[in-house]
């Protein structure tokens, strides 16, 4: 499997037959992403696969190179022959306080509004359980179950759910941030 850091994707950036994909969802992208990235979100891969020049070296990037991983080795099955994996992703970009660009008005990260609504969903299931009646504990014990098997797996259904809100997929204004 063909890897680099964050450091040597910088070094390429700006050569010929280079592309990198970005396959994060799109309200990662709006919050900060590299210049010049083409966003294929990773589920997305196999039916926009066509965008990208296979004749050109992929890099593929996403939050902390799990995603990537795995676009890789799709992209590989569908037929590209130089795909690397930016191991650390977009986090790693960030702690080498390398430039980004980011949307405006970008909505907030996935991470915080999951804690946001995992949180309103657990005060809601305790209130209820409370006030209403007491099988509504059921809906923090719930919720509670979703955040320890996000944890456990590092797969979160709720983030993912919360991507695909219309409020993640709006497209508004580019600055630039060091």
């Amino acid at each position: 499997m063909s890897e680099c850091t964050v450091l040597g994707l910088k070094e390429e950036l700006g050569k010929e037959n280079i592309t990198l994909v970005d396959v994060r969802e799109h309200v990662e992208f709006a919050g900060g992403r590299v210049s010049g990235a083409k966003l294929v979100p990773l589920d997305e891969i196999e039916k926009r696969h066509q965008e990208i020049d296979h004749t050109h070296t992929v890099y593929v990037m996403c939050r902390s190179g799990r995603r990537s991983g795995e676009a890789q080795k799709r992209l590989r099955a569908l037929g590209f022959t130089n795909v690397v994996n930016v191991k650390g992703g977009f986090e790693d970009w960030k702690n080498e306080n390398l430039p980004f660009e980011k949307d405006e008005n970008a909505p907030w990260a996935l991470e915080r509004q999951v804690r946001f609504v995992a949180g309103l969903l657990i005060l809601t299931g305790v209130l209820l359980s409370v006030f209403v009646h007491p099988l509504f504990v059921w809906l923090a014990g719930f919720v509670g179950a979703g955040l320890t098997f996000a944890g456990a797996t590092d797969w979160c259904g709720m983030g993912l759910l919360l991507a695909k809100m219309p409020w993640n997929r709006r497209r508004s204004a580019v600055s630039c941030e060091q």
